[in-house]
């Protein structure tokens, strides 16, 4: 990976800040032959005082080029940012104006889904807090009020997984569960429990959460069944075909996949639905990010091919974009790879900000560049790649 060594750091800035050797050799008045052997290796490192001039030169602090940083790609920290969601779900406030209605937490709901799916997190954690409240308050009060307040956790929990809040999501993610009002909805529920798991590096409980749910709610004739719960069954059959492909189960992955087609297909006989997300198009999502991470670059693309590029939005959309822009880094469709990253770009910056991936794609075009267009470059700062 690039960045462990001091030559690695001071090409991968001399690229981005787009120089060639000899222009940030002018640039720090040291000789192109010293730029060069520090990139090469040859010396592990640089005296403090050149170090110091070559940062100058790159506009990078000079610990940046002494000292390996973070890891690449590290996920921005958000922490500040839903520090107030945070404080709304362990510290809940007594209301102090009239009690909400059912009608309006409703529609705040809707409209925080919207953000959620638009990556406008900004807006997002603004409007959690007091959205948090007025649901506590809901449930306490009526039954209809417990509905919406479990549907908004489920929101809540997907939001702090995706951030990487994880120890307050888990807590959420389980009271949520312990409130669930039928088993289609707890298994909504679960869904977040496996992708906690999955983030957190935990395949072996991610696949065996995964398998005993869809298990448990498969229904027992497909023809009859609703499509609350063919949409929970087939969302449990794809985290357990992720889990599965990374712990090297290709035989469930397949298996998984064609149960969760087969379920996406008898959704299509059904009036749509804007609450269930749940489509064919998922299911080609899903087989792709298994083969990216069997490394199997050619079959993401051939998968890619076949979904309408309208499709390819919001967070699902935008995810296997980037399984196709690495596929394309592989196959060193470097130019291919920086068009899709600028797509997602275009479409959701703040939500291509914090994503790792996106990160480890940039270092991998980056690496074998020697100098990068502007658009390459406005990326690199995008995604936050450090030297």
């Amino acid at each position: 990976m690039p960045g462990n060594t001091f030559g690695e750091r001071l090409r991968n800035a001399r690229v981005i800040a787009g120089l060639t050797q000899t222009e940030l050799a002018r640039a720090a008045g040291v000789s192109v032959a010293t730029v060069r052997k520090l990139e090469q290796g040859a010396h592990s490192t640089a005296r403090l005082e050149t170090a110091h001039r070559l940062a100058r030169a790159l506009r990078i602090p000079t610990t940046r080029l002494m000292t390996q940083g973070p890891e690449h790609g590290a996920d921005l920290d958000t922490t500040q940012m839903w520090q107030p969601t945070i404080r709304a779900l362990t510290r809940p406030e007594d209301p102090v104006d009239e009690p909400p209605s059912v009608a309006g937490v409703r529609q705040a709901l809707r409209a925080a889904v919207l953000h959620s799916r638009h990556a406008e997190y900004a807006e997002l954690a603004a409007a959690l807090p007091p959205l948090i409240r007025d649901a506590q308050t809901l449930a306490g009060l009526e039954p209809e009020g417990q509905a919406v307040h479990t549907r908004l956790m489920q929101l809540v929990g997907s939001v702090l997984v995706q951030h990487r809040q994880f120890d307050i999501a888990e807590t959420v993610v389980e009271s949520t569960l312990d409130a669930a009002q039928s088993h289609t909805q707890a298994a909504t529920i679960v869904k977040n429990q496996c992708w906690l798991h999955l983030r957190r590096g935990q395949l072996a409980e991610a696949r065996e959460l995964a398998v005993r749910w869809a298990d448990e709610i498969e229904p027992r004739r497909i023809t009859r069944a609703t499509p609350e719960e063919l949409a929970a069954w087939g969302w449990m059959l794809m985290y357990v075909a992720a889990a599965a492909a990374r712990d090297n189960r290709r035989g469930e992955v397949r298996t998984a996949l064609r149960w969760a087609r087969v379920a996406a297909e008898a959704m299509e006989g059904h009036p749509e639905d804007p609450e269930l997300t749940f489509s064919v198009i998922n299911v080609q999502y899903k087989a792709a990010e298994c083969a990216a991470v069997r490394e199997r670059p050619e079959q993401v693309l051939s998968i890619a091919e076949g979904i309408p590029r309208d499709a390819k939005n919001g967070n699902s959309g935008r995810r296997h974009l980037l399984d196709v822009a690495s596929a394309q880094a592989q196959l060193r469709q470097r130019d291919e790879a920086v068009g899709t990253l600028w797509e997602i770009w275009e479409q959701a910056p703040e939500w291509l900000s914090q994503q790792r991936y996106a990160t480890d794609i940039m270092a991998e075009v980056v690496a074998r560049r020697r100098r990068l267009t502007p658009q390459m470059q406005a990326l690199a700062r995008a995604v936050r790649l450090r030297a």
